[in-house]
């Protein structure tokens, strides 16, 4: 039996959220492949050969790739459990919007049932995975020949290095020529990436303005050394970008410290965050549904702590 993982990267570097999907990996049993496909991206086959627990690092490099759009890589990820001769017995990938937009068209293409977003592994083909907005878990068993499955990172440590992984190259497919990538527009910031981020502060609608929320909440991150997020009613209202919503149509974060600054704490946005080691809410109204979440709670005018607790770290 053979785990397929595939890397999540820039073709520069691995992203953390390969490691903690190839955690998950080692609770099934096997060898665990990593499938690697890019262009020119040496380091990144470098980096997944050196993980502990990966016994091989597939490598399908080729021009096509470069852009790492979901239908060639969906279609390389086929062709290469195809290829197996049926040893492939899991593919995982992290659930991430990377996971989500190719690993859907890859249950879809094998005709099984995909398993979405695992927070724990029972045996080889049970699972565990939150429903409800991550109120309930469910149970799942599948008796699908390939188990297709996304794994949220946030339930499974990462992995570390130690390894000594062989690398083999494995044929191409062709580009499929279905989408053609026009540009990026990326946000650059000097702070930790959000998914990452050890320490996290959050605004929600409280913070008013756009313009609030940066005087409020970014000196405070500087100071921390954290990323700045948010609920999904402030990216609604246009304080900050999409790229920093937190919550079960945004990003599902597990900070060691989660700051929420000013969010009642809707359902969607306590499935993002709750599992958040240590969770401080500062709200001014005492029956906000945060509080129930919080380790440390504070009823106060965010507009008068927060510049407290900034001069104060």
């Amino acid at each position: 039996m053979t785990v397929l993982v595939i890397a999540e990267h820039d073709n520069a570097s691995l992203k953390g959220a390969t490691l903690n999907t190839v955690t998950a990996a080692s609770r099934l049993g096997g060898d665990i492949a990593v499938l690697v496909v890019g262009s020119a991206a040496g380091a990144v086959v470098e980096a997944a050969a050196k993980l502990a627990g990966v016994s091989k690092v597939l490598v399908a490099d080729s021009a096509a790739f470069g852009d790492q759009s979901a239908e060639n890589v969906a279609a390389q990820i086929l062709a290469v459990v195809g290829a197996s001769g049926a040893s492939i017995s899991h593919v995982l990938a992290p659930a991430t919007t990377y996971g989500k937009n190719v690993l859907p068209r890859v249950a879809a293409l094998l005709d099984v049932a995909q398993i979405s977003e695992i927070v724990g592994i029972e045996s080889a083909d049970t699972f565990v995975r939150p429903i409800y907005a991550g109120n309930a878990l469910a149970t799942v068993k599948s008796a699908d020949p390939v188990k297709v499955i996304t794994v949220r990172t946030t339930a499974f440590e990462a992995a570390g290095d130690g390894g000594a992984a062989t690398v083999e190259h494995v044929t191409p497919v062709a580009d499929c020529g279905l989408s053609k990538l026009l540009g990026r527009e990326l946000t650059k910031s000097a702070r930790p990436e959000l998914g990452a981020a050890k320490i996290i502060v959050s605004g929600g609608r409280g913070m008013g303005s756009g313009e609030n929320y940066q005087a409020i909440l970014a000196p405070l991150a500087d100071k921390l050394g954290a990323a700045l997020g948010a609920s999904r009613a402030a990216v609604d209202a246009g304080y900050v970008p999409n790229d920093y919503q937190v919550g079960q149509t945004g990003k599902i974060v597990a900070p060691q410290l989660y700051l929420a600054v000013g969010i009642s704490g809707a359902i969607q946005h306590l499935a993002g965050m709750k599992d958040s080691k240590v969770i401080v809410a500062i709200n001014k109204d005492p029956e906000a549904p945060i509080f129930q979440v919080a380790d440390y709670g504070l009823v106060a005018d965010l507009f008068e702590a927060v510049p407290q607790l900034t001069a104060a770290v």
